[in-house]
């Protein structure tokens, strides 16, 4: 695979992204969200720690990352530039890298000025430093996981209400699965948690890197990737 193509998408599609009020608001928002669960902690339970911020972050990404991600094909669509798209000597593979590249690039970026919350806690009290590596690898992956099944979604349709809605489903149905073990026969528990991205993401940010959290992340993109590229290819 030729990895110039892919980059050059990806530049393209951040540009879009800060070319519009599309970003300010979505990072202006993600911020007052976890800055209020982290101060809330930090000043009212005088806490020197992210666990909240953490705790909160596989939710509020189910619904951020779904919204930056909708427009990625539906936009296209909807101009009728995919059609040009698709006709460019560029394969499907590339196309949708890009795009999945730019998406976790966004959430990158967003991520960056919440470190200013590991700081805080830093300078008044003792932080493992541990947890906070966890949590920020954690978020990265949990970042490309939900980015690769909202370039999924947003290549079904060429509305970006229904795109986000799909997106919204299936990154919600992954965060939210092992909160239902209750519900289940015994024999299915092991399975249906392992089956949860924030089971995985509690893993991670406490601080112990385990291979096979890592390769769920990987599994989920690698799928989602695999299921975009086909639907481009049968629809060139």
């Amino acid at each position: 695979m030729n990895y110039k193509e892919p980059v050059v998408i990806m530049k393209k599609e951040l540009s879009g992204y800060f070319t519009t009020p599309i970003a300010y608001i979505v990072i202006t928002v993600f911020l007052v969200i976890t800055g209020w669960f982290f101060f809330s902690t930090f000043f009212l339970y005088n806490q020197a720690e992210l666990r909240g911020f953490f705790q909160l972050l596989p939710l509020v990404l189910s619904f951020v990352v779904p919204a930056i991600t909708m427009r990625l094909f539906s936009e296209e669509k909807h101009s009728g530039s995919f059609e040009i798209l698709m006709t460019l000597p560029v394969s499907a593979r590339d196309v949708v890298l890009g795009k999945l590249l730019a998406g976790t690039a966004f959430v990158a970026i967003m991520l960056l000025p919440t470190l200013s919350y590991a700081v805080s806690a830093a300078l008044v009290g003792s932080l493992d430093p541990g947890p906070v590596v966890g949590g920020y690898l954690g978020a990265l992956f949990l970042g490309l996981a939900f980015s690769a099944v909202g370039v999924f979604a947003s290549s079904l349709s060429k509305n970006q209400i229904v795109a986000f809605i799909v997106g919204l489903i299936i990154c919600l149905a992954l965060t939210l699965v092992d909160k239902f073990l209750f519900f289940l026969p015994s024999p299915f528990l092991n399975a249906v948690e392992y089956a949860g991205a924030d089971f995985h993401f509690r893993n991670i940010s406490r601080g112990i890197i385990d291979s096979r959290d890592i390769l769920y992340f990987l599994s989920v993109a690698a799928i989602a990737f695999i299921g975009t590229v086909r639907l481009l290819e049968e629809r060139r």
